[in-house]
């Protein structure tokens, strides 16, 4: 059966997704998965999290999706160790470098390429499983037979994004943020933090979702008032070709959101699983549909706001 993996950013968030239904949780490494600090977690609470989730049977992932300098390999692979010294045994990675290196280090570690590396077709997914890969996230945009060639012909997991953002590029290919914030520190444990850089430490301000003029060669305004497209979806119709696919993991995005509102994310997903498992003859998806517009409802005005803000802190005004 297909694993449903949601995101903890808190330590309240991960066990309440992983109370909501959640057979797994993917949780930041502070300083190394693309999100603010606020949504990862420090080493000990990493640690405390995966302790909950083996008490329930179920797993913790940890993410070090960011790209890291060459100075900063030894710092991830000490970090790693610490994890996998206390039970941890699947993380998230990006950088293929990084990946190679901690397959080597510790053997056996079940390594999940990200939605970050834009892995479109069977040949992207072969070289991330030559490098350690054990899984791999398909970009969002991939469609069945392109799954379904990945599964049968490389032997990797396959891992498909239920609930996220399509982003106007690829998904962790964007660099418009860094264009606002040019800045950067150290933290103590030297790991370097580009603002404006969620692939370096930073975080994404959501730029595109401001509006842009477009401009003649001359410095003529020719359109004002653009927004360049960056939509949030949920797949539902979906789900039953997934589960028929053999996707072995489900996943759920959405460290930034409340978690009243994860936690229902995690529960809806959680019944509409089990439904479809048992008894696909009659199963029918309208009643589905409608539980799940309610649940977009209140993920778009948490978005918004969110949002707003970003692009405030950017110093663009939205």
């Amino acid at each position: 059966m297909a694993e449903l993996l949601a995101s903890g950013g808190t330590v309240e968030m991960a066990r309440a997704v992983l109370d909501s239904g959640a057979d797994a949780v993917y949780v930041g490494a502070k300083g190394w998965s693309r999100r603010r600090a606020q949504y990862e977690m420090g080493d000990e609470e990493v640690i405390a999290s995966a302790r909950y989730a083996k008490s329930l049977g179920k797993v913790l992932r940890v993410a070090f999706n960011t790209l890291p300098a060459s100075h900063e390999i030894p710092l991830l692979l000490a970090k790693a160790e610490k994890f996998v010294g206390a039970g941890v045994r699947d993380f998230i990675l990006t950088d293929v470098g990084a990946m190679k290196a901690l397959s080597e280090r510790f053997p056996g570690v079940q390594i999940h390429a990200s939605v970050g590396c834009t892995i479109v077709n069977a040949e992207d997914a072969w070289f991330y499983k030559e490098a350690g890969a054990t899984q791999v996230v398909t970009e969002c945009r991939v469609d069945r037979e392109e799954m379904r060639k990945i599964r049968q012909e490389v032997g990797v997991g396959l891992e498909v994004l239920v609930h996220a953002t399509t982003c106007f590029t690829y998904l962790g290919r964007c660099t418009m943020s860094s264009y606002t914030r040019q800045e950067w520190r150290f933290d103590d444990e030297g790991k370097n933090h580009f603002l404006g850089s969620p692939n370096r430490g930073g975080l994404c301000y959501r730029v595109c979702l401001t509006e842009w003029d477009q401009r003649r060669g001359d410095g003529s305004l020719e359109a004002g008032g653009l927004v360049l497209p960056n939509l949030a979806y949920f797949l539902v119709d979906d789900i039953p070709d997934l589960l028929d696919l053999g996707v072995d993991t489900i996943k759920i995005q959405g460290r930034e959101y409340s978690i009243p509102l994860v936690g229902r994310m995690v529960r809806f997903y959680r019944d509409l699983i089990d439904s479809y498992l048992r008894d696909r003859s009659s199963f029918r998806m309208e009643a589905w549909k409608e539980r799940m517009a309610g649940i977009i409802t209140e993920r778009d005005a948490e978005r918004r706001e969110k949002t707003a803000g970003l692009i405030s802190e950017s110093g663009l005004s939205a």
